[in-house]
């Protein structure tokens, strides 16, 4: 499996990114990556590039990718190029207008692309009183409710509860359930 993770900086996008890598290493698979963070400090634009299986290099070339889970929408629709014909777009849809725009609409549809979209800022805000910083478990359970390979609940489960803080960890599992329940298509 090969995934882009993309948002800007402070998202979480890194930990997320070691979650997938505990799981898989869990698993006894072979994982290799390669985050660009440069702009990070600054709200910059962040992306990582993650396989599982036997590969030799760590970077995704275009169309490859199974799966983009993008934390920033204009980010995961900039990055839409790496998702293979068929692959899963999962996205923090901040304004869901964008899905309306006509050329987006047929990209997805032409390419086969299952875009699953959910109001994470939204849900943040109605449940974890706007606390952003839990945005990347909330889309850990989102990837983990649509199934989506590499995600299974009790895995993610397992490392969040070796990875996150523990002052932080019964608000992660609530957030990640949040997660699962959010995703509409």
């Amino acid at each position: 499996m090969q995934y882009i993770i993309v948002g800007i900086g402070g998202q979480g996008i890194l930990f997320t990114s070691r979650v997938l890598g505990r799981i898989a290493i869990d698993k006894g698979l072979s994982v290799v990556g390669s985050e660009v963070h440069g702009m990070a400090q600054r709200g910059g634009s962040v992306i990582s590039h993650f396989k599982v299986g036997d590969y030799k290099g760590p970077l995704v070339t275009e169309g490859h990718a199974d799966v983009v889970m993008a934390f920033d929408q204009n980010e995961g629709i900039r990055n839409l190029g790496f998702l293979r014909e068929g692959g899963t777009f999962l996205v923090n849809a901040g304004d869901p207008r964008a899905f309306e725009n006509e050329r987006l609409a047929k990209y997805l549809i032409d390419r086969k692309i299952d875009a699953c979209k959910f109001a994470g800022y939204d849900i943040l805000n109605r449940h974890m009183d706007g606390n952003a910083l839990f945005l990347n478990v909330l889309i850990l359970g989102a990837a983990s409710g649509m199934k989506i390979q590499g995600f299974e609940k009790d895995n993610v489960l397992a490392a969040l509860k070796d990875l996150a803080p523990p002052k932080h960890l019964e608000a992660n599992l609530k957030v990640f359930e949040l997660g699962m329940k959010a995703v509409t298509r």
